[in-house]
């Protein structure tokens, strides 16, 4: 039988740790990784956390883990009394002035997996160097426990209402006003996650009409994990278009990701997304920084960046690395390509929540649908067809540095590798991408033209030449 303390057992990934319960995500492992971070915070005057947890099996009782571990070594403990977006642990642990924020989740994976997020003082994911830290601390010293219920009257362990300040700020974030007089049929897909019905809550209903889509809580996600891409929102597409919804929205488990759905039932990726909202930002808001995207994001962005006049700043795939230019104060809006986007002035961290309030800001501001906001913008900085798909590995790595490139793509030259994260192929008017995923064992294929055909030619090659390794 497997230990389940093995020393390779728990480490940090793309967004954290995360793996299979029962197996490596076990209540002795995460005492362990809770030990680490309590020894990771000595030496600081108050030594204060705040923890949340999504809708996933035994969450909220590996967060009460992380409480108790916490407390018994000084920690001074706020945990939530619901379950909760990541997002609204994040801004709480900057809102509260917390030296660290701790979530419970495996984001987008599937049920069996779970997880643990480290958020920064300032609300951003933690880097590699914070969790190299952490790392290093891990198994140094036996985790111990105390009482939960001596604990809470000590105060060592308090539980907390995280969402209202959250639901606060953001009504003062966009501007509800304008928001407020839209007149809308949304259909709102939880994918089962924690994501609730907080757009409903700060908007209000009077114009707005509002259905959910697996509300229910289901910590196995009805067998699909719960990521907002096209293939896992069959029945989102086919209701909106349908039931004549005039705009469909998605959410992944943990609430930090949107897709959108336009009103002929078409699904909407962050690849547009971002780049509108980005215009939105720039345009409507008078926003003055740049644009962050990471390696894998269109260059329907690149092409928005110029036409606005902005920079344009690409990172490695992680939100951390887009955390980092928010720090900088070097963008206004930043994105990835799964979904995640964030803005300045608030967290620097991505949340689904705030992205779609943006969208509907957004609408209120133009005074259009949203179909015509994405005809206008492709029709103004060209239409990219994007596509990525996933290969599971045969084993645990993959070495892509033996993949053997070609010299073009789609008849054009090779004119550029990019190894910023992975291997990026570019030519003239595509690209083709390969990447291992840091939080899952497969390899990531990206392709990009400015043809669905063409597109997939490049995935089929993509393919081909992963399977050959």
């Amino acid at each position: 039988m497997k230990s389940k303390t093995r020393k390779n057992a728990i480490t940090f990934g793309t967004d954290g740790w995360r793996a299979v319960i029962g197996d490596d995500f076990t209540f002795e492992n995460v005492r362990i990784v809770a030990q680490a971070v309590a020894d990771y915070l000595k030496g600081k005057k108050q030594k204060r956390i705040v923890i949340g947890y999504d809708t996933r099996f035994l969450s909220r009782e590996f967060a009460e883990e992380v409480a108790m571990v916490g407390a018994a070594a000084g920690l001074k403990t706020v945990i939530s009394d619901r379950h909760v977006p990541t997002p609204v642990v994040s801004f709480n642990t900057r809102q509260g002035k917390y030296d660290l924020g701790i979530m419970i989740t495996a984001s987008h994976n599937p049920g069996k997996f779970n997880g643990i997020k480290i958020k920064t003082p300032e609300g951003g994911a933690a880097d590699k160097q914070l969790t190299d830290k952490v790392e290093r601390l891990l198994y140094k010293t036996p985790p111990h426990t105390i009482d939960p219920g001596g604990a809470r009257r000590k105060k060592l362990i308090v539980d907390g209402d995280l969402v209202t300040g959250y639901k606060k700020f953001l009504r003062s974030f966009v501007n509800i006003a304008k928001i407020r007089k839209l007149k809308l049929k949304v259909l709102i897909d939880l994918m089962h996650g924690a994501g609730g019905s907080f757009v409903e809550e700060i908007v209000g209903l009077k114009n707005m009409k509002i259905d959910y889509l697996r509300k229910e809580y289901n910590p196995s996600f009805g067998g699909m994990h719960p990521e907002p891409i096209e293939e896992n929102l069959a029945e989102l597409m086919s209701r909106v278009k349908k039931e004549k919804y005039d705009l469909g929205f998605a959410l992944d488990g943990d609430a930090d990701r949107i897709a959108l759905v336009d009103a002929q039932g078409h699904y909407i990726g962050a690849q547009i997304i971002l780049p509108l909202l980005a215009v939105h930002c720039i345009k409507n808001r008078r926003a003055k920084a740049g644009i962050g995207k990471t390696v894998v994001g269109s260059n329907l962005i690149d092409n928005v960046a110029l036409g606005l006049r902005a920079e344009c700043f690409e990172t490695p795939v992680g939100f951390k690395y887009i955390t980092n230019l928010f720090r900088e104060k070097l963008i206004s809006i930043g994105g990835e390509e799964a979904g995640g986007i964030g803005f300045a002035g608030y967290i620097p961290e991505r949340d689904g929540t705030a992205a779609f309030l943006m969208v509907l800001e957004m609408m209120a501001s133009e005074g259009v649908s949203f179909e015509r906001l994405c005809r206008d913008l492709q029709k103004k900085y060209g239409r990219w067809y994007y596509q990525r798909t996933s290969i599971p590995l045969r084993s645990s790595q993959v070495n892509l540095d033996k993949l053997k490139p070609p010299s073009s793509l789609l008849g054009k030259p090779v004119t550029r590798i990019n190894r910023l994260d992975g291997i990026k192929l570019i030519a003239s008017d595509c690209w083709l991408m390969f990447r291992a995923s840091g939080t899952e064992p497969i390899v990531r294929v990206y392709a990009e033209a400015q043809s669905a055909k063409k597109t997939e030619t490049l995935l089929t090659l993509g393919k081909k030449l992963i399977n050959a390794l």
